[in-house]
């Protein structure tokens, strides 16, 4: 299974970004997307910047997200 993931545009240089997901700092392409700026949240799928998508969606994106691990690693612990 392959995951979509959101991430914060930090920096652009050429056809490479540096992208935040939530803490954890890569570069990934954005040649796909040629009108991308910093601040910008993209949909991250294996390396490449496919789509960007408004803040407030990302930010409900990362916490369900969030909310996933949490309970994963709540099933650990029992």
């Amino acid at each position: 299974m392959c995951l979509a993931v959101p991430a914060l545009v930090l920096s652009i240089e050429g056809d490479y970004a540096e992208v935040d997901f939530g803490g954890v700092k890569k570069k990934v392409c954005v040649s796909l997307l040629p009108e991308l700026e910093p601040g910008e949240y993209v949909i991250i799928h294996t390396g490449y910047a496919i789509e960007s998508m408004k803040p407030e969606e990302a930010k409900k994106t990362l916490a369900l997200f969030e909310e996933m691990a949490q309970i994963s690693l709540d099933d650990e612990k029992s």
